[in-house]
């Protein structure tokens, strides 16, 4: 039975690739480790925790000393990191804790993988979950490759692409097996609404103020998150060591026109009169650094692994949005307490 560890798995993305590889593969043993935080929930996998393939441990990958027990204890035999601060508003407002988490975790499970493992990397493997934000900002041509140089704009993107360095410096230095994905904005259920889609969800719901930044007119590229968790099992499972791979959604919006088609939705769901919730967009003051655009070029994981996006945006903008609808008793959940003092003072 393979031992896999997934970090960050109570989070967004993580509670859905923890879920797919619980399901989908009982002959492994998935160990969730999470510290917790704001974004991680331990709501985001109920469903799954009574799986006999199935372990959550509370833990910090800041701990070195925590993680090198926790691999001598079960000797890991593949590792998937998507643990990591995200959040590109917090970054600005405390840069040393994207370090700590983004940078000297990520170090922390490198050192315990590689000296677990030694030099008998047979069928083990270390995947890095990054991001487009590395790449930087794109003009309104051109789309970001796996050899696009890296310019990160921001303490997130730069703690991002500090931690995809090391990553690629153990394989050249140690040997270590690892593949690497940078992908582009994910949406879909269990999203912390700190983020664009779930803060305006939740906050047309509540009638509350749609904080647009600057013009409105940043380009995003948005992929679905369960389309993500099945890329990340392809690559896992059939990607090529020391190799990247970019998982977009071939999908660009303007920020603003997002927002509209949003609106527009969710007033036919709250059967509220058109143009209800656009009435509630307010533009403020621009974010420092903020990048025009992003845009994934996904071409080399669908020619080598045949992923493609399975939804059209609208498709998945729905369905979550239904999710949100109705899970309104875990909006509330996540929306109290210390995120209320963070929403005032970053949106005031």
């Amino acid at each position: 039975m393979k031992k896999i560890l997934i970090t960050g798995g109570a989070g967004f993305i993580g509670s859905h690739v923890v879920r797919r590889f619980v399901n989908k593969y009982p002959e492994y043993q998935i160990f969730n480790l999470d510290a917790l935080t704001y974004a991680g929930n331990l709501e985001n996998i109920k469903d799954i925790e009574k799986q006999p393939n199935y372990t959550f441990v509370k833990g910090d990958i800041v701990d070195e000393i925590f993680i090198n027990e926790l691999f001598s204890i079960h000797n890991f035999d593949g590792v998937l990191h998507l643990a990591a601060e995200s959040h590109v508003d917090r970054s600005i407002e405390d840069p040393l804790a994207f370090v700590k988490t983004n940078v000297i975790g990520t170090m922390n499970l490198l050192n315990a993988a590689k000296n677990q493992w030694k030099d008998n990397f047979y069928d083990k493997r270390f995947y890095h979950i990054s991001t487009d934000e590395v790449y930087g900002s794109l003009g309104v041509e051109g789309l970001f490759t796996e050899t696009t140089p890296y310019d990160p704009n921001s303490p997130y993107s730069a703690s991002k692409a500090s931690s995809d360095h090391f990553v690629r410096a153990y394989g050249e230095t140690y040997g270590l097996p690892y593949v690497l994905t940078n992908c582009s904005n994910n949406y879909g259920s269990y999203h912390f609404p700190e983020k664009l889609i779930p803060l305006f969800i939740n906050n047309i719901i509540n009638n509350k103020p749609l904080p647009v930044y600057g013009d409105g007119n940043y380009t995003r590229d948005w992929l679905f998150v369960e389309d993500h968790a099945i890329a990340i099992d392809l690559v896992f499972h059939e990607g090529k060591n020391h190799e990247t791979y970019n998982i977009g959604g071939f999908n660009e919006w303007k920020n603003i026109d997002l927002v509209k088609l949003l609106c527009q939705i969710m007033d036919q769901k709250l059967g509220r009169p058109e143009g209800s919730s656009q009435s509630l967009i307010t533009y403020v003051k621009d974010r420092p650094g903020h990048d025009l655009r992003y845009a994934i070029d996904a071409t080399k994981i669908n020619k080598e692994l045949g992923w493609k996006p399975s939804v059209t945006f609208e498709e998945g903008l729905e369905r979550t949005i239904n999710w949100y609808l109705n899970n309104e008793e875990w909006l509330k959940n996540v929306t109290s307490g210390s995120y209320k003092d963070y929403y005032k003072k970053q949106y005031s």
